[in-house]
């Protein structure tokens, strides 16, 4: 008796320890980028961030940052003329002083984008040069906007975010104060069809832990029945001129990146992410044979089936709006 319970003990230890939620979180891998000149992608990141460095990966042109890749693929057609909106809309670094690097980016006459304010045709570079977001959001609404001009409300200044016009059009983000912190790649922003219910996804079929409240409250809890948020107004300062929606909100990470999300800005729904700018986003798995057969079982859509990258093997699924996620095998 006491061997046969030993046994079970054994097996039921070892059959917990291989379902699919014991799984560990994946890592962040890499980015993959379609651009019509993958070589002077590679030299126009090396040239704007000293963390980058060239490199390649799966016989393709690359930049690492940090421990992970942007990794680029030769396209014939300009990748932002296709529409409408994917998921991926840019990602960026933080850097130990902002404003320094945006006056060097002018002194090398390296292009910005305008982040338009929401006042006529007035735009700034940096939005903490417009006037201060209110409520715990980053922007402020029409209604926002006449007020801080009637209370004589002043730009804060100091620290904020600003973009950088891409090598084929598409925005990189440079954001923050972080003296003695070197620049490093740490996010990818992007939009989701229903953001409180991507982050369920995600919690669900990869594992990732849900992040603290506002103040280090405890995480919300998130179900499929509460995950449908309305639309929040419009806000500037924003890249677009009449503004963005930046409610509802979500996200997740994967080691030190974040995947920041707002929700999609059109009533179109999104499209697949494969064949535009950004066209998937990759995470680093231990065991590539288990996470196949979890996401599998739990019926997420199996975009390719396990092949060949590198020197390792990867296969791609679908995120829950439409986002290409590779999962690539790293020992």
């Amino acid at each position: 008796m006491k061997i046969t319970a030993l046994l079970l003990t054994t097996c039921l230890g070892t059959m917990f320890a291989q379902t699919p939620d014991a799984l560990p979180v994946p890592g962040f891998h890499h980015l993959h980028i379609n651009s019509m000149n993958p070589d002077a992608a590679v030299d126009y990141y090396t040239k704007q961030f000293t963390s980058a460095t060239k490199t390649t990966f799966d016989g393709k042109p690359a930049i690492k940052t940090g421990k992970i890749f942007l990794l680029f693929t030769k396209v014939n057609t300009p990748p932002l003329a296709s529409t409408p909106t994917t998921a991926i809309w840019h990602w960026g670094w933080n850097v130990p002083d902002e404003r320094a690097y945006i006056a060097h980016y002018n002194e090398m006459k390296t292009e910005l984008l305008p982040l338009w304010t929401g006042d006529g045709d007035g735009s700034v570079q940096i939005n903490s040069d417009s006037w201060p977001g209110t409520g715990g959001t980053l922007g402020r609404t029409k209604e926002q906007i006449a007020e801080a001009k009637a209370q004589a409300i002043k730009p804060a200044g100091g620290a904020g975010f600003a973009y950088l016009k891409g090598p084929d059009g598409y925005p990189i983000e440079v954001a923050g104060n972080f003296p003695g912190v070197p620049e490093r790649f740490n996010h990818v922003h992007m939009f989701q069809d229903d953001p409180q219910c991507a982050v369920l996804w995600y919690q669900t079929h990869l594992n990732v832990k849900p992040r603290p409240g506002r103040g280090g409250a405890p995480a919300p809890v998130i179900t499929e029945a509460s995950c449908k948020v309305p639309h929040g107004l419009s806000t500037w300062p924003a890249l677009e001129k009449g503004g963005m929606f930046r409610a509802p909100q979500g996200g997740v990470s994967f080691d030190d990146i974040s995947m920041n999300w707002y929700v999609r800005q059109t009533d179109t729904p999104l499209v697949s992410t494969r064949g535009h700018f950004g066209d998937h986003i990759a995470l680093s798995v231990g065991n590539l044979d288990a996470w196949y057969a979890k996401l599998k079982g739990e019926g997420v859509k199996i975009l390719m089936e396990p092949y060949k990258l590198d020197s390792t093997r990867a296969f791609m699924v679908e995120g829950p709006s439409k986002e290409a996620l590779e999962l690539v095998e790293v020992k």
